[in-house]
């Protein structure tokens, strides 16, 4: 008997466009489907342990995007990476 286990992840951030680095920080990894205002992705696999390999992979790669998302974001009005002189 073959058992899979699927896992579901819908993602919204705060703004369509953040939403939209999100989805595409996952382009090469997943299949993701697109709805109005959010995306989702769909892991599949045989064995649970290749399943939280997986999930951990992707959560890893959403929090790393959504971290230099949200530090973008609060830059200061007129300033982005190509204007500071750190």
């Amino acid at each position: 008997m073959s058992t899979e286990w699927k896992l579901t992840l819908e993602v919204q951030s705060n703004t369509k466009d953040n939403t939209e680095s999100l989805a595409a920080a996952l382009i090469t990894d997943c299949e993701i489907s697109y709805h109005d205002g959010s995306f989702s992705i769909e892991i599949i696999e045989s064995k649970a342990k290749d399943l939280r390999a997986m999930w951990n992979t992707r959560v890893r790669g959403l929090i790393a995007v959504d971290s230099l998302v949200s530090m973008i974001d609060n830059l200061p009005a007129g300033e982005d990476s190509s204007t500071r002189n750190d």
